[in-house]
């Protein structure tokens, strides 16, 4: 898994038909997906209950790009090893997760994954200032964690700051909340490059018809692509 700027979109499957997981992840695949992105929820940290790391290793046989896993779970690391176990290539905790995001980034790291830190609305760009240097991904959601389909909550002056604070370093910028054709290329411009969708990319599809995800995944590029090279 190397690293560039380019634009990614990381459908978040979340808003796939659950019964039928492996041909969701092969359709977005074949669609143009970049990554696919799966929201691990425990009911206590977010009030929502998703997929456990059996969950997660079934889906990995059908996953061909990067299994980019977020846990929105509280503890996180006593299930760091389960989730590289199953197959994630980058892992994401919440920095309000626990009283140890440092150490839990290194167990990420040392258990062979991508590590990532995600900030919820309320917490500042300075609360990975001092992470940065072991950072290969931040997630800035723009929503409160817990459920798809939420209205888009503005951060750009949090991305722009964390944009400007990661300089050169080999760190994606990447939003969670809301991203659609309209938000895009706001979060773009402000420094952005991974994107994820969960309704934008799935609304109107099926793995019967699933030339209309490939729409909605250009749309999103498309969107995106413009505000990048205005940017």
């Amino acid at each position: 898994m190397s690293f560039n700027r380019s634009i990614k979109i990381a459908p978040s499957i979340l808003s796939a038909d659950f019964a039928d997981f492996g041909r969701e992840i092969q359709a977005i695949e074949a669609q143009g997906a970049d990554w696919v992105h799966v929201d691990v929820m425990d009911g206590h940290f977010v009030p929502n209950l998703t997929f456990g790391p059996m969950a997660v290793k079934a889906f990995r046989p059908h996953v061909k790009t990067v299994m980019d896993v977020h846990l929105m779970i509280a503890p996180v690391d006593p299930y760091i090893q389960s989730y590289a176990d199953a197959g994630a290539d980058v892992l994401t905790a919440h920095v309000e997760a626990g009283p140890h995001i440092h150490r839990t980034l290194q167990a990420i790291q040392g258990a062979g994954m991508k590590a990532g830190a995600a900030l919820n609305p309320g917490t500042p760009a300075e609360a990975v200032a001092h992470l940065l240097d072991m950072l290969d991904l931040v997630c800035v959601m723009t929503v409160n964690p817990g459920f798809g389909g939420q209205k888009f909550i503005d951060m750009t002056p949090k991305i722009r700051a964390l944009r400007t604070m990661i300089g050169d370093r080999p760190i994606h910028i990447q939003i969670d909340g809301g991203v659609d054709p309209g938000t895009a290329p706001k979060v773009v411009q402000a420094g952005a490059d991974v994107l994820v969708a969960g309704s934008a990319v799935f609304r109107g599809g099926s793995v019967a018809d699933p030339t209309v995800y490939g729409d909605n995944i250009r749309a999103l590029r498309d969107a995106a692509q413009r505000a990048a090279h205005a940017a």
